[in-house]
């Protein structure tokens, strides 16, 4: 003989009976709650967004993009940055070197609150940072920067501050390396010039010798033999031999200085115009960025959305009571006998 037990089973179709029934605690609930909710969001400070909107320019090196011949130039000063910039503006907006300037250009530490000779200020700092400032590429693929601040005036600020420092960074670093590259190509061409410099000495005392152009004194002289020979002057004809046979001793060393001066000077020229562009990049900058929104002090909050939260809390609210409600009617019809 067995017996049929009731085991638990959400029925259905006793839903809205059940949570009509409790319809006045639910709704009760729901707006103590919204009102709280409503509270919550009054005590909690608000934020304002303010953002900065730009390009990254394609331009790493001014003296590339202004002295190098129009067919083989690769960069436009005026041209917008595409998906490498964009990430390159990113990474460069995202250090250290960035960062540590803006938190010491507008005292973060003082402005957010933070006791330098707590526990762990710069961790505290940081958090601070990574929620209230954020950095990201559009679709467009320009770079958007949004600070969030109690003060509005302050977001703006620093949108706008961070975006200069930008620019100031970025050419610091391209200083420092345009520098560096200056140096070497300086080395060079002093170098390169003092090479020159020799052959043309050696070319000179070959001068100071009577070889001032091999070929054409060699085949000058030939054709004074010839002429002294055929109008029968042998002795003139023999001296003139004797000044070839002088000549000749200087033919391979007027050839090499002469020849490599050629090369060297050619060499010398390139040299040159990389100098001019070293020089270029080290004492100019350009602006790193098209800007396509400065930031406006906020007038309108952007968080806490009040009217959303007091939304949420109240669906949210009246779901898990209803939920509640109807597993607490269900257990009532459930036999726990054995």
């Amino acid at each position: 003989m067995s017996e049929t037990k009731e085991t638990f089973n959400f029925d259905y179709s006793d839903w809205l009976p059940t949570l009509w029934k409790w319809r006045k605690k639910i709704i009760t609930i729901t707006l103590i709650s919204g009102i709280l909710g409503g509270l919550i969001a009054f005590i909690i400070p608000p934020q304002y967004k303010a953002e900065v909107e730009f390009y990254p320019t394609t331009i790493n090196s001014i003296g590339n993009a202004f002295f190098t011949d129009l067919n083989k130039r690769e960069a436009d000063v005026l041209a917008f940055g595409e998906e490498e910039e964009a990430e390159n503006a990113l990474q460069l907006l995202q250090s250290s070197k960035l960062i540590g300037r803006v938190v010491k250009n507008f005292k973060l530490f003082e402005h957010y609150g933070i006791d330098v000779q707590s526990s762990k200020p710069k961790y505290k700092l940081a958090n601070k940072i990574k929620k209230n400032i954020k950095f990201k590429r559009t679709r467009g693929l320009s770079v958007k920067i949004s600070v969030y601040d109690k003060d509005p005036v302050m977001a703006a600020k620093i949108a706008n501050g961070i975006a200069a420092i930008y620019d100031t960074v970025k050419s610091e670093i391209q200083h420092e390396v345009a520098l560096q590259a200056l140096e070497v190509v300086q080395s060079e061409y002093q170098n390169k010039e003092r090479e020159v410099e020799d052959l043309r000495k050696n070319l000179k005392s070959l001068a100071n010798k009577g070889v001032t152009n091999f070929e054409e004194q060699a085949r000058a002289i030939s054709e004074e033999i010839y002429k002294a020979r055929s109008i029968g002057k042998i002795n003139r004809a023999k001296e003139l031999e004797e000044e070839q046979k002088e000549l000749a001793k200087y033919a391979g060393e007027f050839t090499y200085f002469n020849e490599t001066l050629i090369l060297e000077s050619e060499v010398l020229v390139q040299l040159r115009k990389r100098l001019k562009k070293a020089q270029v990049d080290v004492n100019k900058t350009i602006t790193h960025k098209f800007i396509l929104t400065d930031a406006d002090v906020p007038e309108v909050r952007a968080k806490p959305k009040r009217k959303l939260l007091v939304l949420v809390v109240c669906l949210s609210t009246m779901f898990f009571t209803s939920l509640l409600i109807l597993m607490r009617e269900n257990l009532k019809t459930i036999d726990f006998s054995l």
